[in-house]
């Protein structure tokens, strides 16, 4: 698998050339908010056509064009680009996030942000690493925790909820940080530069590879009920550096959620 995620790290940075161009188009997927480029497109395909060649017989799901592909052993989670909004508006914080799962546990991820130079990577049971070198969460507490979260960007039915949330988490930490990149944030969280983590809702494309990465860098996620997040359905994510962290965050979500998530879908 060494070998694999080595030739994954090179087919991503491949696919990130297709991001360094001012020529895209901008569609809206639904609303403003949710918008995809003609760069996501690109990348996408591009990310597909050499996975499916690396690991024949391999599925895949992706953001853009609702793209599922049924694998019996092994799926590929990808997200051309998170952080769309970001990119289009030429803000550094955007990335490349594609993970292996195998029978629904998590292989490798890498998130590769070419903006800012970046490339994480993990591979089960191997440890995190940055550029190359080794990353490790912090282990400042919560109350000096620097904590990154978002509002329910797509479903703003939300936002009173998850405002209830991010004051009560903020008033236990030292302050708020968002760049608006799940896969990006969580790969803060797995190097030190962040403590605390929490969103609503968000898509497994967008939280895989940081999930292995942060899990690999010696970090804590969860979803409501406190076991990781899905890889097959949306979930509530949260994270921390620390387990004592993260069960403060899970009991503030329980205080405003004591029936679970308010959807499905």
């Amino acid at each position: 698998m060494i070998a694999m995620l080595a030739q994954v790290i090179e087919i991503v940075k491949e696919a990130a050339s297709l991001m360094a161009t001012d020529h895209f188009t901008v569609t809206e997927k639904g609303s403003l908010e949710n918008i995809v480029t003609s760069a996501d497109l690109d990348v996408q395909h591009f990310l597909t056509g050499r996975l499916a060649a690396l690991l024949p017989g391999s599925g895949f799901f992706c953001e853009e064009e609702d793209f599922r592909v049924e694998g019996e052993e092994y799926v590929w989670i990808i997200d051309p680009i998170d952080g769309t909004a970001n990119y289009s508006r030429s803000i550094a914080d955007c990335c490349i996030s594609v993970a292996l799962a195998r029978k629904g546990a998590l292989q490798l991820g890498v998130v590769y942000s070419p903006a800012r130079g970046e490339l994480y990577s993990a591979e089960l049971g191997k440890g995190a690493q940055c550029n190359g070198h080794p990353i490790h969460v912090s282990d400042r507490p919560m109350a000096d925790g620097l904590f990154c979260t978002a509002m329910s960007t797509y479903r703003k039915e939300y936002a009173k909820t998850c405002s209830d949330i991010i004051y009560d988490i903020y008033m236990q930490s030292n302050d708020l940080r968002r760049w608006g990149s799940a896969a990006l944030e969580l790969c803060l969280l797995a190097s030190g530069v962040i403590e605390l983590y929490f969103e609503m809702r968000l898509q497994p494309w967008d939280y895989a590879a940081g999930m292995l990465i942060l899990h690999e860098a010696g970090g804590r996620i969860a979803s409501w009920n406190g076991g990781a997040p899905s890889l097959a359905r949306p979930s509530l994510v949260i994270a921390a550096n620390q387990p004592r962290s993260l069960g403060a965050m899970l009991a503030v979500v329980h205080c405003h959620l004591p029936e679970g998530v308010p959807y499905s879908d």
